[in-house]
């Protein structure tokens, strides 16, 4: 059953994605916050189909941590599950991603359509400077910027090294960042092309203010609250493994030195 879910997903999938990757190079003249809620109106067609074909569900706590104006998202990345559902979850958002990923036919091209923060990772030094200049300009029109600090996708259960960039623009830009703990990774594994049906928890945490902090601490503080989240919401991942709890949300339905750093830190 899951197999048939899958195949249906992956159909429905290439169905709704392709006139949404073709379309978008004819709206090239429409301002950016026009294009970018054209092309995000794949997201909610998706969702509808990840529920009802996949079963995968979600449910959100702390929803009342959203603060009012942008902020930047400093969340667990597991699967590609969360790169969808956040933007259902939050307002209006971007992402920072690989500039080249912008080359890829058509694909890129509409990508290259959306507001976003697109980066040259070879760049050393220069990368971080990127997303802080980008990233401030997209908050500026009113978009919120998502970071994963790890960098990459880890399995549940797991943790890599996480990095300051989302916490130093977020200082430099002036505003709070929002810490995100969940479980996609359960139901949608990396690169896995079978999906389980299920239901994945996001939490959302308390906004972590920046101004007068140290870029450094805010990020110490959005990985400290992210773990404890994750090992008190999913203690199944980490065996015996004992962390203080975080405070927990209210459940809805499906609704200085450390800036001195590298691209390995973005």
């Amino acid at each position: 059953m899951h197999l048939i879910r899958s195949i249906l997903f992956a159909i429905a999938l290439a169905v709704v994605t392709v006139p949404y990757v073709v379309f978008p190079t004819l709206f090239f003249w429409l301002p950016p916050m026009t294009r970018h809620r054209l092309i995000t109106s794949w997201v909610p067609i998706m969702m509808w189909v990840i529920r009802h074909v996949l079963g995968i569900r979600y449910r959100v706590l702390g929803r009342e941590n959203i603060p009012a104006g942008p902020a930047v998202v400093l969340s667990k990345h597991q699967s590609a599950w969360e790169t969808i559902a956040l933007q259902v979850i939050f307002p209006p958002l971007c992402y920072v991603l690989k500039r080249e990923l912008l080359r890829v036919p058509f694909f890129g091209w509409a990508l290259a359509m959306i507001p976003g923060i697109a980066i040259d990772r070879s760049a050393g030094k220069d990368a971080l400077a990127q997303v802080v200049e980008q990233g401030r300009e997209r908050l500026k029109e009113g978009l919120w910027v998502v970071v994963f600090p790890e960098g990459t996708r880890v399995a549940p259960g797991t943790t890599r090294r996480y990095k300051p960039g989302g916490a130093i623009l977020a200082r430099r830009a002036g505003v709070p960042v929002v810490p995100v703990a969940h479980n996609a990774g359960e139901f949608w594994q990396r690169n896995a092309f079978i999906k389980r049906p299920g239901e994945i928890i996001v939490s959302i945490g308390p906004a972590i203010d920046t101004k007068g902090a140290k870029a450094g601490d805010v990020s110490e503080r959005a990985e400290a609250w992210i773990e404890a989240e994750m090992h008190r919401l999913f203690p199944h991942h980490y065996g015996n493994a004992e962390v203080a709890a975080s405070p927990a949300g209210t459940p809805e339905e499906d609704a200085g030195g450390a800036e001195r750093k590298s691209a390995q830190d973005v």
